[in-house]
């Protein structure tokens, strides 16, 4: 693949996660508690704090939180341990409190709250599981259809609205609000995809900023 087409596919990628997190500015911080799935039983972090419990080996968790919290980790997991010998009972107490703390801890650092554990087979839309699939199979080819598509209908419909209401006459104030309010939600929405494209593929998610076009 030439590097034009990874490029054009990494923007697409990118537009396309902001439209599905910013599709309404004022509901963004809930969409996006909304779909993560580090909380669940079938999320990557429950899935490989099994697997850490399973062979000892407290590494396999360490990289989902940040180095200033590994010690509380560990000090949780041998704690864990010690009390999985005890019988069924005391494995599954032990178990289940070694998964709460890692997931609050790994929501902490991620400035979200913690709010409890989630059971496994949730809805979580298209996206996710489309993202998780294309780091089993190692083409992104699937994502970026799904992706680029939420994005184009996502701009073409913001677009479409306000073009409807663009040609009202001067002395018609009502039908320049009308205007007004299909033209602030439609560049907003193009604006807060520019940025999300921009930003550095490393960049983890901060809270959203004010944005700079301001109406």
């Amino acid at each position: 693949m030439k590097s034009s087409q990874l490029r054009r596919y990494a923007l697409f990628a990118t537009l396309a996660i902001a439209a599905f997190l910013l599709a309404d500015s004022a509901d963004a911080g809930f969409l996006l508690l909304a779909i993560g799935h580090c909380d669940s039983f079938d999320g990557p972090v429950l899935k490989l704090a099994r697997k850490a419990l399973e062979t000892g080996n407290v590494n396999y968790v360490l990289p989902w939180v940040r180095p200033t919290d590994e010690g509380q980790i560990r000090h949780a997991f041998e704690h864990a341990l010690k009390v999985r010998s005890l019988g069924e009972e005391a494995r599954s107490l032990a178990d289940l409190h070694f998964f709460e703390t890692l997931v609050r801890i790994h929501r902490a650092g991620e400035g979200e709250p913690y709010t409890g554990l989630k059971p496994s087979g949730r809805d979580l839309g298209p996206a996710i599981p489309a993202a998780d699939r294309a780091l089993d199979d190692g083409s992104a080819d699937a994502v970026v259809r799904l992706l680029s598509e939420a994005v184009r209908h996502g701009v073409h419909e913001r677009l479409r609205a306000a073009i409807s209401r663009k040609g009202f006459d001067v002395n018609d104030v009502a039908a320049g609000r009308r205007y007004v309010e299909s033209y602030v939600p439609y560049v907003h929405y193009v604006e807060k995809l520019w940025e999300a494209a921009s930003a550095p593929p490393h960049a983890h998610h901060a809270p959203h900023a004010a944005p700079a076009h301001v109406h």
